[in-house]
């Protein structure tokens, strides 16, 4: 897949596109930010999508943080704004595509023509000089898709028998709490035992724009050449980074963990084994 395909460039969109674009921006820490923000000024048409309210669904005992969507509830939020399986779509945040790339997940996992992001996000925007406005778009809705599910995707028993088979498991989250030395959001700090650590932030530079296709790959270095690669976060947003990072590179097969830790959390006993 060549960079063109997955991503495009502030100038280019600024130019015109044919297609729907979604405002994804969210802090985690404060989920009313990012909704406040698009409020305050987004790219001509788009229209937002919360991650708690659009791209998630309700929170279980298991599941995670952000449990994935009710595939149906999903597909009807995108025909509200125009959006069918094959409908061009630009998403973009200002988180080095966190939340973004949570929107190509579902969408690629749930059957649709997956995303192209804003390289650089909505400060890359600003700074090439696009336009900004205050006002939704009128939206032009369209049938509902029928999708089934997501695919690419598992749950905590899925884990245990693809590494049971040999399959190389992806920590996403950065360092300190991969290793345990730090968890301000989970009620247990450590790792899924076996897995390696590959933070999210590494495929992008700071600000946000994806590197090249051979820095990529000197980054993941031998994970490419895994038989099966399975990737989760805290909660199965920021390992849609790593995997969106990984398709570039041709593994299209990458599962997610949707629960991540959060759901592996869930399931520890007090002797904290799962």
């Amino acid at each position: 897949m060549s960079t063109t395909q997955c991503v495009i460039e502030p100038q280019e969109l600024i130019a015109g596109v044919e297609c729907v674009v979604f405002d994804c921006r969210f802090i985690l820490g404060d989920p009313d930010v990012g909704e406040g923000l698009y409020r305050e000024g987004h790219v001509p048409g788009a229209h937002y999508l919360h991650l708690e309210r659009d791209l998630s669904g309700p929170i279980a005992q298991h599941g995670g943080r952000h449990p994935l969507p009710d595939p149906a509830t999903f597909a009807a939020r995108l025909a509200r704004v125009g959006v069918t399986r094959d409908t061009a779509v630009i998403a973009y945040d200002d988180s080095r595509q966190a939340f973004a790339c949570r929107l190509w997940w579902l969408m690629r996992a749930a059957g649709y023509r997956p995303p192209r992001l804003l390289n650089g996000g909505y400060q890359a925007y600003l700074q090439a000089g696009g336009k900004v406005i205050k006002h939704e778009p009128v939206p032009a809705a369209v049938p509902v898709e029928q999708i089934s599910g997501f695919t690419s995707s598992c749950d905590i028993t899925g884990v245990r028998e693809a590494q049971g088979h040999g399959a190389l498991l992806i920590d996403s989250r950065e360092p300190a709490r991969y290793c345990g030395e730090e968890e301000l959001i989970d009620p247990v700090a450590g790792h899924i035992p076996g897995a390696l650590n590959s933070p999210w932030q590494a495929v992008t530079d700071k600000g946000g724009r994806l590197l090249d296709l051979d820095q990529q790959r000197a980054h993941w270095g031998d994970v490419l050449d895994a038989e099966h690669i399975l990737v989760y976060c805290g909660s199965g947003v920021t390992a849609c980074v790593n995997l969106f990072s990984l398709a570039v590179l041709g593994r299209h097969d990458a599962v997610l963990y949707a629960g991540s830790w959060s759901d592996w959390c869930s399931y520890l006993s007090n002797a904290g084994s799962p």
